[in-house]
């Protein structure tokens, strides 16, 4: 549970004197967070770097989709990397063994990322060395199909993924979070044979019933791996985003 995004407020339903006073200040903070992220997205447009703010639950292949990512890409775009996670240097391990620029985030009990962190990371790990800057930073956020979709992180696009071994109802379960995403990807497509409980129209029927009409695409970033509609998606992001930033970049 996290003190910072209300998720361990005990009943919101029925408020005491002290839950009020609690939610101003988490009021507070979120405005706080909104004007950090505010200032990120400046230096992350000034640079011309596209950023992506990941999100799932654990274990759905957000970083071997990374890893698969910067395989596919290596020859033409500058990629890194920001990790969220409550302990451990794990996965921006694993990342940097593969040659991708990672900076590790640990939470320690907050369940997301907010605008503060990623600025502090910032600080550690720029986006211009040697006169190159990065194309994409993907910010992979801490695994939890709740809390990450409340806090602007200074992102131009939210990316959702959704694994086969999930349950296709999750975008109803955790309509906040799918309504906030850009681009919906299913993951681990390559098990669909083996998943008797998992129907990709289905999945998007459960999306389209938030009301949105959010792009489904999917990927297969194990053993057999296919992501060549990611990369396409990626690549047209990227070219919308030097259009409409490279110009200020260059001048800054």
């Amino acid at each position: 549970m996290c003190e910072t995004c209300g998720c361990s407020i005990p009943d919101h339903n029925h408020p005491t004197p002290a839950d009020e006073h609690t939610v101003e200040v988490l009021t507070g903070l979120m405005d706080a967070n909104d004007h950090a992220a505010g200032h990120n997205r400046e230096h992350f447009n000034r640079t011309g770097t596209l950023v992506i703010n990941l999100m799932s639950s654990p274990g759905s292949g957000k970083t071997q989709l990374l890893e698969r990512t910067a395989q596919a890409m290596k020859d033409r775009v500058t990629m890194a990397v920001i990790e969220g996670d409550l302990e451990t240097e794990n996965d921006a391990r694993r990342l940097r063994e593969q040659g991708i620029r990672a900076h590790q985030i640990a939470t320690g009990s907050a369940c997301h990322l907010d605008a503060h962190l990623v600025h502090k990371a910032l600080h550690d790990f720029p986006l211009e060395i040697d006169g190159q800057t990065t194309d994409i930073l993907f910010i992979e956020n801490v695994g939890n199909l709740v809390c990450p979709a409340a806090f602007d992180l200074g992102q131009h696009v939210n990316v959702v993924l959704l694994s086969t071994t999930e349950g296709d109802d999750k975008p109803a379960k955790y309509p906040v979070m799918f309504r906030a995403a850009d681009l919906v990807v299913i993951s681990k497509a390559d098990l669909l044979p083996y998943m008797d409980g998992f129907k990709v129209e289905r999945a998007e029927q459960s999306l389209r019933g938030l009301g949105v009409e959010t792009p489904t695409l999917n990927t297969a970033a194990g053993r057999e791996p296919d992501i060549g509609a990611w990369i396409a998606w990626l690549e047209q992001q990227l070219e919308s985003h030097r259009q409409h930033h490279g110009q200020a970049a260059s001048a800054a």
